[in-house]
């Protein structure tokens, strides 16, 4: 199988780098093709801007979603992000490793989404009616692919538990999974966690891998994370609310698990 794993730390001596280097060496010796982005070492522009399409009139005024539309349909954007855009296509598995900071993605990670996950490409795709609003939430451009997170943080497992000060990890990394992940149609895997980042020894770190290496090892055995697909029925279209009889009484993001 095909995996390309989306790397964003800076150092790569940290405990991230570590982790990285052991999956694409996993990975490799179970027999997949491994592409590595890493982020840092590619010198990744974050920023979506105007540069994005190589076709703009000078001083027209910027449209991110409109110009992103049209330069993926015209073949007109930037080269980086055309050449991201083929490894997802590429990838059978995609794998997003990062540090948890400020309870989100690093700046150049969500950068890496925002410019790669153009409209046509990612979003704004398939019939938008009053049965159907576009191949998205299980539907899409990416639909049959896996993914999967590899996150670290520095907190205690405990503080991001059910009734953690930080808030359950599920809550804090649904926008991603839900969001990132699921809308444009990748079936999600739990994601593997590392709480504790500085509290690491020898030992620690073996038992880690072990585990890491078991998550890789059933990438194509694990089931996905169920989220509710969105024009599967479970939805009233073109509200996108749930139905009455689905989950009643339940709000927030685990009505959105089935």
């Amino acid at each position: 199988m095909n995996v390309l794993l989306v790397y964003a730390h800076p150092e790569p001596k940290s405990l991230n780098g570590s982790l990285k280097n052991f999956s694409v060496k996993r990975l490799e010796a179970a027999g997949h093709i491994v592409q590595v982005s890493d982020l840092y070492a590619m010198q990744w522009k974050a920023s979506l801007d105007a540069d994005d399409s190589m076709d703009r009139e000078a001083g027209a005024r910027f449209d991110p979603a409109l110009d992103s539309k049209r330069a993926f349909e015209n073949g007109r954007q930037s080269e980086d992000i055309a050449l991201e855009q083929k490894k997802l296509l590429w990838a059978d598995a995609l794998i997003l490793q990062f540090p948890l900071w400020w309870f989100s993605l690093p700046a150049i990670l969500k950068g890496w989404v925002e410019r790669v996950y153009a409209y046509g490409f990612a979003y704004g795709v398939g019939e938008h009616s009053d049965a159907h609003w576009g191949d998205r939430y299980g539907e899409g451009t990416l639909a049959g692919k896996r993914a999967m997170l590899v996150v670290t943080t520095g907190g205690w497992e405990s503080h991001y538990g059910p009734r953690g000060i930080n808030g359950p990890m599920d809550d804090i990394l649904f926008p991603i999974q839900h969001g990132i992940l699921y809308y444009p149609g990748f079936d999600v895997l739990p994601p593997f966690v590392v709480h504790r980042t500085s509290r690491m020894d020898e030992a620690r770190f073996s038992e880690i891998c072990g585990a890491l290496g078991q998550r890789l090892d059933d990438l194509w055995k694990t089931a996905p994370i169920p989220f509710r697909p969105q024009n599967a029925g479970a939805y009233d279209i073109p509200e996108l609310t749930l139905r009455a009889d689905i989950s009643p009484g339940q709000s927030g993001f685990a009505a959105h698990i089935e």
